[in-house]
C-alpha cells in the first residue's frame, strides 16, 4: 500500500497504550517497548513493521475473490466494524459469536434459511392477515433475534477464507474454530493476548475507538485494493476473451469461404472433364456402355 499509517498517526490514536503490567501475555514481550506506571506501552515500530504485512495478505485474499469475515463483539468495535464491512462488501458478527458458526457451518446455514423465510411470510401481506396478532409479535421477535447474530452473514454462501479480528481473547471461540479449520486469522493484538494463535497479530490496543477505527481502516482499505486489481484483471480478461472469439469466428469465415472455393474449383473441373472429347479406348468404352 501506498499509503502508510505514520508513527505519528499511531500515537496520535492510542495504538500504543496496552493494559496493566499484572495482565499481561508473556508471548507478548517483543512487541513492548517499555512500562509506565504500572501500564505496559506497545513498540509502534512493531506495529508499523506488521502493518506491512497484514494488510497485504488481506488484499491477496480479496483479489482471489475469496471472503474476509470480521469479528468484533466489544461494545466500542461494533459499529466501526459493521460500516467497515458493509463498504467492502464483506461478512462480519458483531452481535454474538455463536458457537460453532464455523465447524457447524452447515447448521448455521440453516438457521439463514429460516430467517430468510421468516423475512418473507412477515412481506407477505395475506399470511399477516389470516395469523394472529400474537403469533405475528413472536414471528417478528425471532426473526430480529436472529437478524442480530445471523445479520452479517446472510450473503456468506461458504466458508470465508480469512477472519480478521478485533480483541482475540474475548473473540477466543472464533480463533480456535479457524484455527481448527485452518482458516487464516488477521487480528488487532493487546498487550492480556497471545500473539501466537493468530497468523498475522497488530500489536495495538484493541480498547480504544480511535485505535480500533484506525486498524481497521487500513485492513479495509488494503481489501479495497485487492477487489480493485480482481476488477481490472476480470476486465482484462473480458477483452481477451472478446478478441479471442472475434479471431475464432473470422478463422471460421475464412476455413468456410475456402472450403466454397475449393468445392467450386472441384465442380468446375469435373464439369470440364465432362466436355472434353473422348478418344481411343476411352470413347470405344463409352460407345460400348451405351
Amino acid at each position: 500500500m501506498d499509503n502508510k499509517l505514520s508513527m505519528n498517526d499511531l500515537l496520535e490514536a492510542g495504538v500504543h497504550f496496552g493494559h496493566n503490567r499484572s495482565k499481561w501475555n508473556p508471548n507478548m514481550a517483543p512487541y513492548i517497548f517499555m512500562e509506565h506506571n504500572g501500564i505496559h506501552l506497545i513498540d509502534v515500530n512493531k506495529t508499523i513493521n506488521k502493518l506491512d504485512i497484514a494488510p497485504a495478505a488481506a488484499r491477496n485474499i480479496a483479489k482471489s475473490g475469496r471472503k474476509i469475515l470480521f469479528v468484533a463483539t466489544k461494545k466500542q468495535a461494533k459499529d466501526i466494524v459493521v460500516k467497515a464491512a458493509k463498504r467492502v462488501n464483506m461478512p462480519y458478527v458483531t452481535d454474538r459469536w455463536l458457537g460453532g458458526m464455523l465447524t457447524n457451518f452447515a447448521t448455521v446455514r440453516k438457521s439463514v434459511k429460516k430467517l430468510n423465510s421468516l423475512e418473507q411470510l412477515l412481506k407477505d401481506g395475506s399470511v399477516n392477515n389470516s395469523i394472529a396478532k400474537r403469533e405475528r409479535l413472536l414471528i417478528t421477535r425471532e426473526k430480529e433475534k436472529l437478524e442480530n447474530v445471523l445479520g452479517g452473514i446472510l450473503d456468506l454462501k461458504r466458508l470465508p477464507a480469512a477472519l480478521f479480528i478485533v480483541d482475540i481473547k474475548k473473540e477466543h471461540i472464533a480463533i480456535a474454530e479457524a484455527t481448527k479449520l485452518n482458516l487464516t486469522t488477521l487480528a488487532l493484538v493487546d498487550t492480556n493476548s497471545d500473539p501466537t494463535i493468530v497468523d498475522f497479530p497488530i500489536p495495538g490496543n484493541d480498547d480504544s475507538t480511535k485505535s480500533i477505527s484506525i486498524i481497521t481502516e487500513f485492513i479495509t482499505q488494503a481489501i479495497e485494493e485487492g477487489l480493485n486489481e480482481r476488477k481490472v484483471q476480470k476486465d482484462e480478461q473480458d477483452i481477451e476473451d472478446r478478441e479471442e472469439g472475434y479471431d475464432r469466428e473470422e478463422s471460421k469465415e475464412r476455413h468456410k469461404e475456402r472450403d466454397v472455393e475449393f468445392g467450386k474449383k472441384r465442380f468446375d473441373k469435373a464439369d470440364k472433364d465432362q466436355q472434353k472429347p473422348l478418344r481411343g479406348g476411352a470413347q470405344r468404352k463409352r460407345i460400348k456402355r451405351n
